[in-house]
């Protein structure tokens, strides 16, 4: 049969409807499918859930799916497979990474936590399950602020792997966490310069930042906060224009919720070129999503020692996150 796509030496038959094969496969296998925000718009249409990494993680443990197969980058479907590791965890492409995962090696880390004993270790979940094993509780950008606040003031941290947020969290909090020096592709690339002119165009609409943006964008911006909290800003802002500084397709959800207004992504350093979309999140395709639910491959392994090491932060972080009063915490 000719074939209208190869894929990883794998041929798409001619003619398929990739929708209705992805239903049909979706049934076979009692699979959910995941998206995250910054998925392409057509993936996250046809998710069962679309939201942040943890939030999808946790949704696909609490269901009775056999396979979960997660659009995203790998460290989310790791963390999908920390918590359900009874199920098949299937990422369409296995190379679909972080550029925050690439920049924290778990042997370098590893080393770091070593070299500073009297430290506890706070790591940013955008990292992988290696690290997490070896880091005393994961955070999330909505939930680090909390977290940090219920350590003694005399608690020296480690903080990994994005400076950037580490930074912003270190004027939210007042303290001094030591900082690992990683960064985010997408939110690096914004411009200071392009995002004034955009804001003296608009100088009614607020601007909404993910903390993963260096300290220059944060400080143009009206509401910072995890992809999550944007979203929810953005549907409750009175103002019909809002500028939104994280990856740009985020705005697919805010359209789909408030058609009536504007959503403009914040610029990058010509103003147009469309670098702030992460290269990672767009590996995964229609195509690639139809072959690992067909195939239930690229499939994510944890070793499981890594598993229940990675999993003892995640626990503490939505503890944590969840706690009325603090949880005492000491490292491992």
């Amino acid at each position: 049969m000719d074939a209208r796509l190869n894929l990883f030496g794998k041929s798409i038959p001619a003619g398929i409807d990739l929708h209705t094969e992805i239903a049909r496969l979706r049934k076979e296998r009692n699979a959910v499918i995941l998206a995250h925000y910054y998925q392409d718009p057509v993936l996250q249409d046809l998710a069962d859930f679309v939201g942040d990494s943890l939030d999808l993680s946790r949704k696909a443990a609490a269901t009775d799916a056999a396979v979960i197969a997660f659009c995203g980058v790998k460290f989310m479907a790791e963390v999908a497979k920390i918590l359900s590791p009874q199920k098949t965890v299937v990422l369409p492409d296995l190379a679909a990474g972080c550029s925050l995962e690439d920049s924290c090696p778990p042997d370098e880390f590893g080393a770091f936590r070593a070299a500073h004993p009297d430290h506890i270790s706070l790591t940013y979940i955008n990292c992988s399950a290696a690290v997490k094993a070896h880091s005393d509780i994961i955070v999330t950008s909505s939930s680090a602020e909390k977290i940090i606040n219920q350590l003694p003031r005399d608690q020296k941290i480690l903080f990994a792997p994005d400076k950037h947020l580490g930074a912003w969290l270190n004027r939210k909090t007042g303290r001094d966490m030591l900082l690992w020096d990683g960064t985010c592709i997408v939110h690096e690339r914004f411009s200071v310069t392009e995002l004034l002119k955009l804001k003296a165009l608009n100088p009614a609409a607020p601007v909404l930042a993910h903390p993963e943006c260096p300290a220059a964008i944060l400080d143009l911006a009206d509401y910072v906060g995890a992809t999550s909290g944007i979203l929810d800003y953005a549907l409750k802002s009175p103002e019909p224009t809002l500028i939104v500084a994280t990856e740009p397709n985020i705005i697919h959800q805010m359209q789909l919720r408030a058609p009536h207004k504007v959503f403009i992504g914040a610029p990058g350093a010509d103003g147009n070129c469309g670098c702030n979309m992460c290269p990672f999140m767009a590996m995964n395709t229609l195509e690639k999503l139809y072959l690992c639910l067909r195939d239930l491959t690229p499939v994510i392994e944890v070793p499981e020692a890594i598993r229940v090491r990675a999993k003892l932060p995640l626990d503490r972080m939505l503890e944590m996150a969840s706690a009325v009063t603090p949880v005492p915490v000491t490292g491992d």
